[in-house]
């Protein structure tokens, strides 16, 4: 189940003043015009039902959290995930990180709504139509050491230095082994960051270029990307795959609600 917009003159029925034990979780921002389905479950345990507050052009989603009982749990994080990037399939959504609490509805108004609606407005109006991608690739571990040992003459020297001798008395060799290394992988990762940017630049709206998850990542790069051209991204991105088979792995997650391109984080 996932928000999606409301037919027009059906009246919106979801404003429900919670109980005051309660607090407000924040799940993003959607236009005013959206509905969420009945029964739509949110993080907390028990789950609350996910409904909008409103104020004028704007909406949150939001649901009643137990303020006695932590979130956190591996399964909230998913919720919260999920009912994101469902939404963002459908309308447009300024999704927040998880963690979002507020006191009431009233404050969700008073502090969110309508400080920052116009800011809300804008960049609902930029992610209109469009959903993110990640792509991430990440070395093979014997072909990138394979590299760095072909193009590095030191680093070829010291692995044959330590070939079958103990660590304790190899430990400068193998401490600079693995600068070298590091190092290599830095510049690598640099050049092929820039390789997938030309790639794909010319296939989306924007892309924002991701720190390093992993020491073995080519590259981490998120796109914003209009959905009538979701499937020439997706092309582009096996395309590069192939490319890069055997030297790395190729993932492409997505799409999915639009962390990296909106400022409500």
């Amino acid at each position: 189940m996932s928000p999606r917009r409301r037919a027009p003159g059906r009246e919106d029925t979801s404003a429900v003043r919670e109980p005051h034990d309660n607090a407000a979780y924040v799940y993003g921002i959607v236009p005013v015009d959206v509905e969420v389905e009945p029964g739509t479950d949110g993080v907390g345990e028990p789950a609350g039902q996910v409904r909008l507050v409103s104020y004028d052009q704007v909406a949150a989603l939001v649901s009643d959290v137990e303020t006695d009982r932590p979130l956190g749990r591996p399964q909230d994080l998913r919720t919260h995930q999920r009912l994101l990037d469902r939404a963002a399939a459908e309308v447009p959504v300024l999704p927040f990180r998880f963690g979002a609490v507020l006191t009431d509805s009233d404050a969700v108004v008073e502090e969110l709504l309508k400080p920052y609606h116009d800011a809300f407005v804008d960049a609902l109006h930029d992610v209109e139509g469009r959903t993110q991608y990640v792509v991430n690739a990440r070395y093979d571990e014997r072909a990138i050491l394979g590299e760095v040992l072909r193009a590095n003459d030191e680093a070829a020297m010291l692995r044959e230095r330590i070939a079958g001798r103990p660590e304790g008395a190899t430990r400068n060799e193998r401490m600079r082994l693995g600068e070298i290394i590091e190092h290599s992988i830095e510049e690598e990762r640099e050049e092929d960051t820039a390789t997938v940017v030309e790639d794909l630049e010319d296939r989306c709206e924007q892309l924002v270029v991701r720190d390093p998850g992993h020491e073995r990542d080519a590259a981490h790069v998120a796109a914003l990307v209009d959905r009538d051209r979701q499937a020439e991204f997706e092309q582009a991105v096996d395309e590069l795959a192939r490319d890069w088979s055997g030297r790395a792995e190729v993932r492409l997650l997505g799409p999915m609600a639009p962390y990296d391109f909106v400022g409500t984080s």
